[in-house]
């Protein structure tokens, strides 16, 4: 995957005031690069936060805030109020800016030097009410801010800082992202549906349609020697079924799931997608429904969402972004079936073919068995289980209104047993607090059956974002109650009717 944190970065704002003098100000912003160097020594944060001179009145504030809008490269900014900066300068440029804010809380010393105190010290060191003035017009004005407090150096200050930071890389992407679908929707199916136009208006996303047999040209257009190639690749990475392989009796059929990779690489590198969808209901020409050539460009940071589900893969495409060199990965999934024996419920999770081998650390097989729907030749595809540990898994839905996240954080599992007998990449998990819970909150929520599962961004991410975002995030968690949980959505439901018109 490219690295989507390349060439971004995040503007740090120092606030103050002229009253202090030239001396007071050469220390603030001395003290203000401390800060900024003690992020960035930082392993976390995925790239440079930036230091720019202090801002000590409107003019500058509102013209520092357009600068940032303006800067592709900046994803957000951050604002201290290391001395007291009277907080009606920062009206027009709080009101300008349109890219996420972090205000952190902080100050320069991290334990105070208690027998040397005295006013000059304090008069320098005043982040602790300056910051208070700061939040107030923040406030006043209703501008979604992450608020961060504590020390610089401190790793868990840092940790929140990176979190918000990958939040606003993955909110700048979908800014930009374009998706394709090839072909329509699943027919007769109501969640896979949306209002792509509210979509790209909240989002950012472009969401345009192909015909599947614009994709059909570009399969039979792939060279013999480009799919000479990837099947070789195939089989360095793969434990590939003998029949599969060259002289085996399938191995057409693997060199034609070459052939849809190549084609649909470079379909999507020509209209500039990050995502796409397709469904098994509209393939045209196409001879297999793509298994094998989802699941790998979705490893490589695509978004990808099956049956025309384009919310899907704007989540995957987000998850994939925000997760960016972390352990783990991030791919479509569905839940499909139940593990009802008391005290062992959990959930098995697959797709057709479509999960991503980003979920895995082992060596996925690649195999060709038989597909019940979409008339067409036997697919072929990647098995593999998912590995055990912290996962989260979110859906969107449109509530005709409103766009709804809602999220899972559930525990993968290894099978109680092995499945010799199912052809297909899968995940096994525990939802939390438990799978009657969780499903009858997901439920109750109108959440989808497709999902992004992602075991390297996690809950922390996908706060910031729905935060950045303005979009309501329903959780579901180890602290959650079904009672508890209505509640919420009907609060939540209240709350955005009457609030959505005052933004």
């Amino acid at each position: 995957m490219e690295n989507p944190y390349a060439g971004r970065k995040v503007w740090f704002f120092t606030g103050s005031q002229d009253l202090y003098g030239p001396e007071v100000l050469q220390q603030v912003e001395e003290q203000a690069r401390q800060v900024v160097a003690d992020l960035n020594a930082s392993d976390e944060i995925p790239f440079e936060i930036e230091w720019r001179p202090t801002l000590k009145d409107r003019v500058a504030i509102q013209r520092a805030m357009v600068e940032a809008n303006a800067d592709e490269s900046v994803v957000g900014v951050i604002c201290w109020m290391h001395t007291f900066s009277p907080a009606k300068m920062w009206i027009l440029g709080l009101d300008a800016l349109a890219k996420p804010m972090l205000h952190l809380h902080t100050q320069a010393n991290e334990a105070l030097p208690w027998d040397t105190i005295d006013m000059d010290f304090m008069n320098l060191n005043q982040a602790a009410h300056g910051d208070r003035e700061f939040g107030y017009i923040v406030s006043r004005l209703g501008k979604q801010r992450k608020i961060v407090v504590g020390h610089a150096s401190h790793a868990d200050v840092q940790h929140k800082v990176a979190v918000w930071a990958r939040a606003a890389t993955g909110w700048a992407e979908l800014r930009t992202m374009k998706l394709a679908r090839f072909g329509d929707n699943m027919r007769n199916v109501a969640v896979t549906e949306g209002d792509k136009t509210e979509a790209e208006h909240k989002l950012g996303v472009s969401i345009n349609t192909w015909g599947v047999n614009e994709v059909v040209a570009a399969v039979e257009a792939v060279s013999d020697a480009d799919v000479d190639a990837l099947v070789a690749t195939y089989e360095d990475l793969y434990d590939v079924a003998p029949e599969l392989r060259k002289g085996g009796d399938r191995h057409e059929s693997l060199r034609y799931g070459a052939r849809q990779e190549i084609a649909m690489r470079g379909f999507l590198e020509s209209v500039g997608a990050k995502g796409f969808t397709d469904t098994f209901e509209d393939l045209g020409g196409l001879r297999q429904l793509p298994g094998l050539a989802v699941q790998r460009l979705m490893a490589d940071g695509y978004g990808f969402g099956a049956e025309g589900d384009w919310k899907t893969a704007i989540l995957v495409r987000l998850a994939k972004v925000m997760g960016y060199g972390l352990p783990g990965g991030a791919s479509l999934m569905e839940d499909y079936t139940y593990e009802l024996t008391p005290g062992k419920q959990k959930i098995l999770g697959a797709h057709m073919l479509e999960v991503c081998p980003s979920l895995t650390t082992s060596k996925p097989t690649l195999e060709i068995h038989p597909l019940g729907i979409g008339d067409r030749e036997d697919p072929v595809r990647l098995v593999f289980n998912t590995d055990p540990g912290e996962a989260i898994v979110v859906a969107m839905s449109d509530l005709r209104d409103r766009f709804r996240l809602t999220a899972n954080v559930v525990d993968v599992v290894e099978p109680d047993q092995p499945l010799p007998n199912l052809p297909v990449a899968r995940a096994v998990w525990e939802p939390r607090p438990n799978l009657s819970t969780s499903a009858e909150c997901w439920i109750t929520a109108g959440a989808a059956h497709h999902t992004v599962m992602s075991t390297a961004a996690g809950l922390e991410h996908f706060e910031d974002f729905s935060d950045m975002a303005d979009i309501e995030l329903a959780l579901i968690d180890e602290n959650t109650t079904t009672r508890g949980f209505a509640a919420e959505l009907r609060y939540t439901a209240a709350v955005r009717k009457f609030t959505d018109g005052l933004r």
